[in-house]
């Protein structure tokens, strides 16, 4: 028969009550747990607090002491190594879309790391970009990494056995908005109780690494504003300059060679065909002119008159030498009203040189498009060639260079005594490539 609870101690078969001082024994010990766990977390709480105001503090000494960025990162990455008492640091920093890492700066040891000698990083910086950017985790995360990790590269494993290290933390440099990149530490044999204290230093300095890298960012963006902004000025005085000298006195010679035109009558031919040359000149030249003035100016012009201008001065280089002039003009493809200035410029340039200089019998211009989307411009003579000691000395073999310089496009000049000089530039679209069969 079940046996029936006590109705004062409501124990069954009629326990008693836990004595008074067991009761309190417990309570104590439950109170006692209690403060020690709280006692913890704000011990905890206190070290945090002084992690993340050393890590400012620290910030703050370098960024007066080092004002450029480099030597700002790489002082550092070195007090971290120090303050940590690890033994490698890298820093990986991802490409305006986000899409593509490099390892901007590294140090293993007392060895410093850059773009300038990555040595023995060569290709673990390579593969562990590519890790990096693959792993989906580590875009938001700290990752740590222990012992010989299958979710690193083999190639970084091999690395990190062969110094003696054991561990790796890696951290991403997280904004708002992007991902700026990742901040790794990496150390050997160490008691397992430092790993928390390792990793809650490296986050704080990443947070302050972030807010620099940002900073610094921003400031590049303004300076390069402020140099773009200098540079439509002076172009602006340039052009008005242009304007107001070349331009005007261009149209006012060829006002005066026009009046000269219709007054003169009964002169010899020769002189006749010499004034209207000197017209044609003029004209071309004021156009030419105000021409540049509309491209010094920040606004667009009108595209596609590549050959227009090919023909033009091949023309116009006609009626000042008797040498003949060639000019082949096959399809071409479409091209930017920037692309087209300079190719045009070239055109001019190195006619303009054959022409005086060459001493030639025959000079052949030839543009063409290759593979449908890029431009391949050759003006060739078969004249004397340029000296060795004149060659690249030239301001206007300069002025070719740099013109091609600005549109990508590559220019060679092939030239040998008595031979002829042929200047070819081939130009193609900067995302044009073909692949791989």
């Amino acid at each position: 028969m079940k046996p029936k609870a006590d109705s004062c101690t409501g124990v069954e078969g009629g326990g008693t009550l836990p004595a008074p001082e067991q009761f309190f024994s417990d309570s104590l010990e439950r109170l006692k747990a209690k403060l020690e766990q709280e006692n913890g977390e704000r011990r905890r709480a206190q070290c945090m607090a002084k992690i993340q105001s050393h890590a400012v503090q620290l910030t703050l000494d370098l960024i007066v002491r080092e004002p450029d960025p480099d030597s700002f990162f790489r002082l550092l990455m070195k007090a971290l190594l120090d303050q940590t008492e690890s033994q490698a640091c890298g820093v990986w920093l991802l490409d305006e879309e986000g899409k593509q890492c490099d390892l901007w700066m590294a140090y293993v040891g007392d060895q410093f790391y850059s773009k300038e000698n990555w040595g023995d990083l060569a290709l673990t910086r390579v593969d562990m970009a590519a890790h990096l950017c693959a792993y989906a985790p580590g875009w938001s995360d700290t990752i740590e990494y222990t012992g010989d990790d299958s979710r690193l590269p083999e190639s970084v494993r091999e690395f990190d056995r062969s110094i003696g290290l054991s561990s790796v933390a890696i951290v991403p440099l997280i904004l708002p908005t992007r991902n700026l990149g990742w901040i790794a530490l990496s150390t050997g044999d160490a008691p397992a109780e430092y790993a928390p204290w390792r990793r809650a230093t490296l986050e704080a300095i990443a947070r302050q690494v972030t807010l620099a890298l940002h900073q610094s960012r921003l400031t590049e963006q303004s300076l390069a504003e402020a140099r773009r902004q200098a540079v439509l000025e002076e172009r602006n005085r340039i052009a008005r300059d242009i304007h107001d000298t070349l331009a005007q006195g261009f149209a006012a010679i060829l006002m005066q060679l026009q009046s000269v035109q219709r007054d003169a009558s009964g002169i010899p031919s020769k002189v006749a065909k010499s004034i209207d040359s000197a017209i044609d000149l003029a004209r071309t030249h004021m156009i030419e002119a105000r021409r540049s003035v509309g491209a010094l100016r920040p606004q667009d012009i009108e595209s596609g008159d590549v050959a227009a201008v090919l023909e033009r001065t091949a023309e116009l280089a006609r009626r000042t030498t008797d040498v003949p002039i060639e000019l082949v003009i096959e399809d071409l493809p479409p091209l930017g009203a920037g692309v087209e200035r300079e190719i045009a410029g070239i055109a001019q340039e190195a006619l303009t040189n054959a022409v005086r200089h060459a001493r030639a019998h025959k000079i052949r211009i030839h543009a063409a498009s290759t593979r449908s989307v890029g431009l391949r411009l050759s003006v060739a003579d078969d004249g004397r060639g340029i000296a060795r000691e004149r060659f690249g000395a030239g301001f206007g073999l300069t002025s070719m260079q740099e013109r091609a310089d600005r549109i990508g496009g590559s220019l060679t000049i092939v030239t040998a005594p008595r031979s002829g000089t042929e200047v070819v530039l081939a130009w193609e679209p900067p995302a044009f490539t073909i692949a791989s069969p």
